[in-house]
């Protein structure tokens, strides 16, 4: 079966779906707020991408780009695979060197394969909560998808032209209605593909298709029930968080649960406050008088950078009319902070326009019912379309600059 044309069905997937893993790679960094210091890695020298004010609308919308994100990314894994399996010779191929032009290619296939397989093992793991890397996920994760997102253009540019040749020497079609009885090596090729001395078929090119193929799909039907709510919750079981974990109004999905954050329960008891501030005016609530304060009830998403997401019916007070609490109605930024005293998200800043949209929240209830501790309680931030993560839960403090003219 080895030969260009087959290399080239797999290649043609990759190259049609690639760039959408990377582009919503690139659009879930943007949602962190880069332009605030709280997307990871904080120093990207050149690499940095355009500061932008992340949208608050359509409110779905970091819900379906990391959700595509790690779907697809796990749904290519078998082509990946098989795109490998398929150039296994010219992996091997001796020697390395014999021209310029064969160094340039070999050294950019290195970086493709290396890159590629970087990538896929550890979104998988961070996706499993394994962090077992011994490096920052986040930093890897980005530099190492640009030194994968460089190494896939040269080796495009260089392969494209062979790439069309080979798919142009075998119908489609036709090819797809032959059986194993029938597969006959193709012609040897300038690249070694093709053996010099083939065996018999052990199932036909279009076996091998509808293998990869069937297995892309199953992985997607184990993986796509996470960002979906309902029965399909439960197809979830490539990713143990992004299943349904009990029944009833507050049985969905956490990130963090308040004992791993720390939550002293103590903290979050009658005594707890909501510090507000805005310049030299301050402002501490109980719950009580939050509950008193005009509640807004708003149907939005909750997603997370392992890909899950859950939406949800939030009831709390808009985020506007605090920031009104303390006489900061023109709003330019609110940085949240969080009972708990570690880790990467026990804070968040929130842009203008995420604080005044009017969907946005301290939320106090969700589906008519009071918060749990590992849902927030007392209180938590719901923000239209961002990361889960900086809807920040146990929130202690939220402080607004005023903006200047």
């Amino acid at each position: 079966m080895r030969g260009p044309w087959l290399t080239s069905v797999y290649g043609l997937v990759l190259l049609v779906t690639l760039p959408l893993v990377i582009v919503t790679g690139l659009l879930d960094h943007l949602a962190y707020g880069p332009a605030y210091g709280q997307a990871f890695p904080y120093d990207v020298g050149w690499l940095r991408l355009p500061a932008v004010d992340w949208p608050t609308r359509p409110s779905w919308l970091f819900r379906v780009t990391q959700g595509l994100h790690v779907t697809l990314g796990i749904m290519l894994v078998p082509v990946v695979l098989a795109k490998l399996w398929s150039v296994i010779p010219k992996l091997f191929d001796w020697p390395p060197a014999r021209s310029v032009a064969q160094v340039l290619e070999r050294l950019t296939l290195l970086l493709l394969v290396g890159g590629i397989l970087f990538e896929i093992a550890t979104g998988l793991l961070n996706m499993q909560y394994a962090y077992l890397f011994g490096f920052d996920f986040y930093t890897a994760h980005y530099f190492g998808a640009w030194v994968f997102t460089a190494a896939l253009v040269a080796h495009v540019a260089l392969k494209l032209p062979r790439l069309v040749t080979a798919l142009r020497s075998r119908p489609v079609v036709r090819e797809l209605t032959v059986g194993r009885a029938g597969t006959r090596p193709e012609p040897p090729d300038p690249d070694g593909l093709v053996a010099a001395a083939p065996g018999d078929p052990t199932m036909s090119r279009r076996g091998a298709i509808a293998l990869v193929g069937g297995l892309s799909v199953l992985l997607g039907a184990l993986t796509v029930g996470q960002s979906l709510d309902g029965a399909w919750r439960r197809t979830a079981l490539l990713l143990p968080r992004g299943r349904q974990p009990d029944d009833g109004p507050t049985g969905f999905p956490v990130n963090r649960s308040a004992l791993a954050a720390g939550i002293d329960p103590a903290d979050t008891g009658p005594a707890w406050r909501l510090t507000l501030r805005a310049g030299d005016r301050t402002r501490a609530l109980d719950r009580a008088a939050l509950l008193a304060l005009p509640q807004h009830t708003a149907r939005l998403p909750i997603a997370c950078v392992e890909g899950w997401s859950t939406l949800q019916t939030w009831t709390g007070v808009r985020l506007r009319d605090l920031a009104a609490l303390v006489g900061a109605e023109d709003v330019d930024a609110a940085r949240v902070r969080s009972l708990e005293r570690a880790g990467l998200f026990n804070r968040a800043t929130l842009a203008a326009n995420q604080v005044l949209d009017p969907d946005s929240l301290l939320a106090l209830r969700v589906n008519g019912v009071d918060l749990t501790p590992d849902h927030g309680w007392p209180a938590r931030v719901i923000v239209p379309a961002l990361p889960g993560v900086h809807c920040t839960k146990w929130v202690a403090s939220i402080e607004f600059d005023r903006a200047t003219a």
